[in-house]
């Protein structure tokens, strides 16, 4: 079987973002993650810019995207495929 597609998604201008507030919605969405064939992996929060970057396998951009929805309702403003090098 291939493997699953991975995705950066970008989340900017989130104001007031803290990383504890971060670590509270990427719990979440390791709770509904399952449901869409989805594995969150990682995440990372710039206070500064207001600017949150999570790491996905997800067999679609959309399937990503509804966990986000489903689990805090944070969708971000850009989801693209990468490929580690």
């Amino acid at each position: 079987m291939p493997a699953m597609p991975v995705y950066m998604d970008v989340h900017r201008h989130v104001k007031g973002v803290t990383a504890k507030a971060v670590a509270d919605a990427h719990a979440k969405d390791l709770q509904v993650q399952g449901r869409h064939g989805v594995n969150y992996r990682s995440y990372w929060v710039d206070e500064t810019t207001e600017t949150v970057f999570c790491l996905v396998e997800a067999p679609s951009p959309e399937a990503a995207a509804r966990v986000h929805k489903e689990a805090h309702g944070l969708v971000a403003d850009e989801i693209h495929e990468v490929r580690q090098g």
